[in-house]
């Protein structure tokens, strides 16, 4: 009888074991189902003032999707972007333009994600305005603006109107200086006018001066809600063709929507319009930046329109979802 106790309680004690190993394997199994195919964690993206409009819609609509994951975007420039990313106090950037040999060589990887331009913007009460829309500016003469050798808005429309123009540039390393020099033909260090840090900056001083003119992106001189220019500041429209006059396929800046349609069919030149990226130290390993940019370039690209960009060609696309592989 003793052997047979002895046996019945060495039962009793396995069988208890082995309900405690097998509740706690079901409870562990429970608890990976219910973390299966969530995100969760923290990512900061620092960068281009042209990206970051949208990168906040994106991050917003992400954050949605994905409840357990924090977004958090600002704006410095690309070169800030580019700063915070390599020290890696950032996770992803933005940029407003190509990223270069050297920011390659350091780790930079990047793509392409949408498209927007950088326009000449000027005050709405400028005094040579309505010729400026009859004429446009040529590439020819928004460099002798940017080089100091026009003095005067009525150099640029061929009146003798004497009031001088007060020429700004960014003061901060923006992608959108890089884009406009390159349509000027200019070195971007020989670029004159006084030096306003960031996007929201330029435009603001553009419109208190009613002789001013500087260089913005898109969504600085364009309400997106609205569709029609912020108060106070209007694009200077570029004449293409450089013929003088300001023909009806190069005025497109009826609306952000006209803008666009003139952006995709090229009737507004490239550059200033150009390509918008994100960026990460290396090809990205982290499971929230890698989720993130795969859904701004496939779901996220619902949200480029109304947010006043210009989706990328579905190939272009395609082309840069390879880059993971």
């Amino acid at each position: 009888m003793k052997i047979k106790a002895k046996y019945l309680q060495s039962i009793i004690i396995t069988s208890v074991l082995f309900s405690v190993l097998v509740s706690q394997i079901s409870c562990s199994s429970d608890k990976n189902k219910k973390t299966e195919g969530k995100l969760k964690g923290e990512i900061v993206i620092s960068g281009a003032f042209a990206l970051y409009p949208l990168a906040v819609k994106w991050a917003e609509e992400f954050q949605k999707l994905n409840p357990d994951v924090v977004i958090d975007v600002t704006a410095g420039g690309t070169g800030k972007g580019i700063t915070d990313v390599l020290s890696e106090t950032a996770e992803i950037g933005m940029a407003g333009r190509d990223i270069n040999e050297n920011e390659i060589k350091q780790g930079t990887w990047a793509v392409a994600v949408t498209k927007d331009a950088v326009l000449a913007s000027g005050n709405t009460q400028n005094p040579v305005l309505a010729d400026i829309y009859k004429k446009g500016i040529s590439k020819e003469l928004f460099a002798k603006i940017y080089s100091e050798q026009a003095k005067t808005w009525g150099e640029i429309v061929g009146n003798a109107n004497g009031s001088k123009i007060e020429v700004y540039k960014r003061s901060d390393a923006g992608g959108v200086t890089e884009s406009w020099s390159k349509f000027l033909g200019i070195d971007q260090d020989e670029l004159k006018g006084l030096g306003i840090f960031g996007d929201p900056g330029v435009a603001e001083a553009v419109k208190k001066a009613p002789n001013g003119i500087g260089f913005n992106n898109t969504l600085y001189v364009f309400d997106a809600k609205t569709r029609l220019p912020y108060p106070g500041i209007t694009p200077l429209p570029i004449d293409v063709n450089g013929n003088g006059t300001l023909e009806p396929n190069e005025n497109v800046y009826q609306n952000l929507d006209s803008l666009i349609a003139a952006i995709n069919d090229g009737r507004f030149p490239s550059p200033p319009a150009r390509n918008l990226y994100l960026f990460t130290k290396n090809k990205p390993t982290n499971d929230v930046s890698i989720a993130f940019i795969k859904w701004a370039l496939t779901d996220g690209q619902k949200f480029c329109k109304e947010s006043g960009y210009i989706n990328l060609p579905q190939a272009v696309l395609d082309g840069e979802l390879k880059k993971f592989e």
